[in-house]
């Protein structure tokens, strides 16, 4: 799987990142056009974090059987845990609020939160999730 990542990160991040954001978009959908600006100034707040842009239909083999049925659909991750899954408001603000939430977080403290309900426990074993963001 190879999934680009977002143009304004990418070149000096290396592959190793704590944080990885991915947001789950089409092209042809409005909201997510005019969510693309705020997405990439984020990443250029988040300068340690990688941010990837992933259109669902450009890059549908990549993403396996990874159901997304409202956007912007976000997935971040610390190192493998899967902390959040699912759609969110398209405001900069509200995926600014999760990723600081989640910067806050000790390792120990996120391996809880990841483990802490049947649905981030099952976001942990869906293979599908869990490959999102393996760059070759």
């Amino acid at each position: 799987m190879s999934l680009r990542p977002n143009v304004s990160n990418a070149e000096e991040s290396p592959l190793s990142e704590e944080f990885l954001v991915i947001c789950l978009c089409a092209e042809w959908c409005g909201i997510c056009r005019d969510y693309r600006a705020g997405f990439d100034g984020l990443a250029s707040q988040f300068p340690d974090t990688r941010f990837c842009w992933v259109d669902i239909e450009d890059q549908a083999d990549d993403l396996g059987e990874v159901d997304v049925e409202n956007f912007p659909t976000m997935l971040i991750r610390r190192h493998q845990l899967v902390l959040f899954f699912g759609a969110i408001l398209p405001h900069q603000s509200h995926l600014r609020m999760l990723i600081e939430a989640f910067r806050e977080q000790t390792p120990a403290e996120s391996l809880a939160y990841a483990n802490s309900n049947p649905e981030r426990r099952g976001w942990q074993e869906n293979q599908e999730l869990c490959r999102l963001g393996m760059i070759k």
